[in-house]
C-alpha cells in the first residue's frame, strides 16, 4: 500500500470512529462490504448493517448481505421495500433513482433510529461522481452519509483495500439494481425485473465475470466484457443461452457488440445531472 492510499485509509477509520455508533446501508457490493468490515473493526457492535430486499435485488445478492453479517457476527436487520409503491417509480422516469433512494433511504433511517442510531453510512465512492446519479441528491438531502467519498476513496483503492483486508468481494463485478437494464420511459414492471434476474442468474451460472442483460419489449441484449465474447459465441454455450432466455420469456436474443461499459443507459442524458 502506498503513503497516499494509506493516508486515505486512516483518514477513513478517523472518520468512523467520530461517528461512535452507526448504520449501514449493505447491499454486499464492493464497496458496501469494504465499509462495514471496516465500521464493524472500528466500531465493534455499535455498527448495524441494514439490508434491503426488493424486486429490483437479486436473491442472490441478498443471501451473500446475510451470509457475510453471520459469518463476522455482525449485527444485521432486513426491510422489506416495495418501490411500486412509490408515485411515478414504474413510468421510469430520468429521476427514478432519485424517487426510489429517497423512499428506501426513509425506511432505513427509521429501522436505524428505532436503535438509537442516527449516523446512516451508504457506500459512494469518488468514481460515483463521474457518471449520472440522481440517488446522490435524496442522500444529501436525507444527511446520509458517504465515508468512502469523504476519504476521497475511489474504486480501484477500494478493491486494493479489500484485498489487503482479505475480503472475497475484493474482485467483485460492479452491481446495480435490475431496473437499470430498463430504458428510462419504458414502464417498469415486476415481470420485467423477474426476467432480467433469471437471465442474469444464468449467465452467472456459466461463469461470465461482468455482465448486463438490458431489456426492451421482450428483446435481451446482453453486454459482457470483450475478452468473454468467443465463450459466448462457442456453439455450446450459445445455444444454452438462447434455450435457457426463451424458456424466461425473450422473443430476441442479442450479443452487443461495444461490450458491457458502466452506465450505458445514460449515454443520451450525459450532461445532463440534475434529478
Amino acid at each position: 500500500m502506498d503513503d497516499e492510499l494509506n493516508i486515505k485509509y486512516e483518514n477513513l477509520k478517523n472518520y468512523l470512529r467520530k461517528t461512535k455508533k452507526a448504520a449501514v446501508a449493505f447491499s454486499f457490493g464492493v464497496d458496501s462490504t469494504f465499509l462495514l468490515d471496516v465500521c464493524f473493526e472500528v466500531l465493534k457492535n455499535n455498527v448495524l448493517a441494514i439490508i434491503v430486499l426488493s424486486n429490483s435485488f437479486p436473491d442472490r445478492e441478498s443471501k451473500g448481505a446475510i451470509d457475510f453479517c453471520k459469518k463476522k457476527n455482525i449485527n444485521y436487520e432486513i426491510i422489506r421495500f416495495n418501490e411500486f409503491e412509490i408515485e411515478g417509480y414504474k413510468n421510469n422516469p430520468i429521476n427514478r433513482c432519485y424517487l426510489c433512494k429517497k423512499e428506501m433511504f426513509k425506511k432505513i433511517k427509521s429501522k436505524a433510529f428505532e436503535y438509537d442510531i442516527k449516523n446512516i453510512l451508504e457506500g459512494s465512492n469518488t468514481d460515483d461522481m463521474k457518471d449520472y446519479r440522481p440517488g446522490i441528491k435524496a442522500l444529501l438531502e436525507l444527511g446520509i452519509l458517504s465515508p468512502l467519498k469523504e476519504a476521497k476513496l475511489n474504486k480501484e483503492e477500494i478493491r486494493i483495500l479489500s484485498k489487503e483486508r482479505n475480503l472475497k468481494t475484493f474482485n467483485k463485478p460492479s452491481f446495480a439494481c435490475l431496473a437499470t437494464r430498463i430504458s428510462y420511459g419504458d414502464e417498469i414492471t415486476k415481470e420485467k425485473l423477474k426476467m432480467i434476474e433469471e437471465a442474469e442468474q444464468i449467465l452467472y451460472n456459466l461463469g461470465f465475470y461482468q455482465f448486463r442483460v438490458r431489456l426492451k419489449e421482450k428483446d435481451a441484449r446482453i453486454e459482457i466484457l470483450e475478452d468473454e465474447f468467443e465463450k459466448l459465441i462457442e456453439n455450446k454455450t450459445r445455444k444454452k443461452i438462447m434455450e435457457e432466455f426463451k424458456k424466461i420469456g425473450f422473443e430476441y436474443i442479442s450479443l452487443d457488440l461495444e461490450g458491457y461499459r458502466q452506465g450505458s443507459q445514460n449515454l443520451k442524458i450525459k450532461g445532463n445531472f440534475t434529478p
